[in-house]
């Protein structure tokens, strides 16, 4: 076995990283782009400095680390940016700003509204009588704040 991990040159480590690259083009979300990148990396450094099969083996897991984490950090950062703004799935924030007609008289302060299939609690600074348009301005928690659409 140590003669055949002795034997790996850098086109094994060149093949390997193309492979691994390969894979992931079959779907797997990224597992395999950044191992599949260390072992070019090891290929390409093994072209120019002659390394132990022991060495290989360690700077391909320290490049896989290295790269996973690298990306881990900026995507992380991504996420966290774009968490305020997103709107997708959050059906209170898709809320603000929608129209809609009262079927029964709203009380100044809190009561509850049916919006599409549900009904919420909201509250109000004026009364609004039925059949009248209101509009949600802002949504804190799951209480819903409207005032009479002004047309």
């Amino acid at each position: 076995m140590i003669e055949l991990l002795d034997s790996i040159n850098h086109w094994h480590w060149l093949a390997f990283g193309l492979a691994l690259l390969a894979l992931e083009l079959l779907g797997t979300a990224g597992y395999f782009l950044w191992l599949g990148l260390s072992a070019l990396i090891v290929g390409a450094l093994l072209t120019f400095i002659p390394m132990s099969w022991q060495l290989q083996w360690v700077s391909f897991g320290a490049f896989s680390l290295a790269t996973t984490w690298l990306w881990w950090r900026k995507q992380f950062k991504k996420d966290k940016q774009g968490d305020a703004s997103r709107e997708l799935n959050q059906k209170s924030k898709q809320l603000i700003g929608q129209t809609i007609r009262l079927e029964e008289d709203f009380p100044v302060g809190k009561g509850r509204i049916k919006v599409g299939d549900t009904t919420w609690s909201a509250q109000s600074d004026s009364f609004i009588t039925a059949g009248e348009l209101a509009q949600i301005t802002q949504v804190k928690g799951i209480i819903l704040t409207i005032e009479p659409h002004k047309s």
